[in-house]
């Protein structure tokens, strides 16, 4: 069954996305080896069935080589026309330091040739220190090298709000933030959605299943030992629901949360990007993938069947409300990323 319509969003005017976006950080390598063949052909499943957005990196491993790879298999398959029906996002990385035209274009020039495009969809800028100020100088050169053709949009990922603001005030058209945004990490409701949705830029959402955690898997389970942890993404997301809140009322949201999805006949993983995904200020959620390992393509598209309700919503929030304030504990949206 293809995707429903309410699947897709206009991000731009000249772009459409899947509201699920396939994560890629899990081919970098610290998920387990992955097999290019097996990725590749899981690639065409994932399209096929109409997810069809790619959320990459610079640093994610082989990520931007396997949407080259992909990208030539598809033309050669199908015909370029079907290239157009494919969304690429990437991100650009540097170490903080002096930022010239020529490293920022030589930078940009390595993605679109390891992803085989003259022009990349979307770039999504990282930034280490707010204290090195060369990210504007960074950020205006990729406007030029916009508006020469080689990037159709700019984009940020993990940036908090102030320096969203100062680059908003700097002139520099943005389109996208990505950020975590889950049921868990509700940071970005108190400042980023709602200075994003003053100045029209939409929000992509990781983390939104915490890495696996917010899923029947867990759900009576006791506390897991960090030796049980055996992704990068588990290890991470449990440090984030550890500061959270005790095991005991992670357990108390689970069942909150599977009560909800037994009303829909969903997963608890549905029902946590779901919440997500009816923020206004939302575009997507982006879902790992573990190309050519494990599919989660029927899963995932029961996120479309249903919608949660107010009270939906405030059941699950009764729980969160009860939980640590972790814009107090961490500080804004990607703030835990920052040298201090």
């Amino acid at each position: 069954m293809p995707l429903p319509e309410s699947s897709r969003v206009q991000l731009t005017e000249d772009l459409t996305i899947c509201r699920v976006l396939n994560g890629m950080w899990q081919v970098s390598g610290a998920h387990g080896p992955i097999h290019p063949q097996g990725a590749i052909a899981s690639m065409f499943d994932y399209v096929d069935a109409g997810f069809t957005t790619w959320d990459l990196a610079d640093h994610y491993g082989p990520a931007e080589d396997f949407i080259g790879e992909f990208r030539r298999q598809l033309a050669q398959k199908r015909g370029e026309a079907a290239l157009a029906n494919l969304q690429a996002f990437t991100k650009w990385v540097p170490r903080p330091g002096k930022m010239t035209r020529q490293l920022v274009e030589k930078n940009i020039d390595i993605s679109r040739q390891r992803m085989g495009v003259d022009s990349l969809d979307l770039m999504q800028f990282h930034w280490w220190d707010y204290q090195d100020k060369n990210y504007l100088d960074a950020l205006k050169y990729m406007a030029e090298l916009q508006a020469e053709g080689k990037i159709k949009h700019l984009a940020l990922t993990n940036f908090d709000t102030e320096h969203l603001a100062i680059i908003v005030e700097n002139g520099i058209k943005i389109v996208s933030n990505q950020v975590q945004f889950s049921i868990l990490d509700r940071r970005p409701q108190q400042q980023m959605v709602p200075f994003c949705l003053e100045h029209g830029i939409k929000l992509l959402a990781y983390g939104t299943l915490g890495g696996g955690l917010l899923s029947e898997g867990y759900l009576g389970q006791p506390e897991p030992s960090p030796r049980v942890l055996n992704t990068a993404s588990l290890n991470k997301y449990k440090n984030m629901q550890s500061a959270w809140g005790s095991w005991s009322l992670f357990q108390e949201l689970l069942q909150t949360l599977e009560q909800i999805a037994n009303q829909y006949q969903v997963t608890i993983a549905n029902v946590a990007v779901r919440y997500v995904l009816e923020n206004p200020a939302v575009a997507g959620a982006i879902v790992g993938t573990r190309l050519g390992v494990s599919e989660h393509i029927q899963a995932n598209s029961k996120v479309f069947e249903f919608s949660l309700s107010a009270a939906d919503v405030q059941k699950i929030d009764a729980v969160g409300d009860r939980a640590r304030n972790l814009l107090e504990l961490i500080g804004d949206c990607g703030d835990e990323y920052r040298r201090r």
